[in-house]
């Protein structure tokens, strides 16, 4: 437990915990390649002209793009 009695304990078991979308995304991108990326998450950020700025831009708009993203780094790391 922490030596904080205030700080919140909401995070303790997300395995998503500290890492930022650009991290989940790089990995994601050097682990698949965005090509193998797209076929796994039907975006078109990710087929056309796909950058991790515009990937990032998209996905921190659209949270159902952004679940998905997550739910496949867990499933693979």
């Amino acid at each position: 437990m922490s030596d904080n009695p205030i700080a919140p304990m909401t995070q303790k078991n997300n395995p998503l915990h500290g890492l930022t979308l650009q991290t989940i995304l790089t990995k994601l991108v050097e682990h698949y390649g965005w090509s193998d990326l797209a076929l796994m998450i039907n975006i078109n950020c990710f087929k056309n002209d796909p950058s991790i700025k515009s990937s990032l831009k998209f996905l921190r708009k659209t949270e159902w793009a952004r679940t998905k993203v997550e739910a496949l780094y867990l499933d693979t790391f």
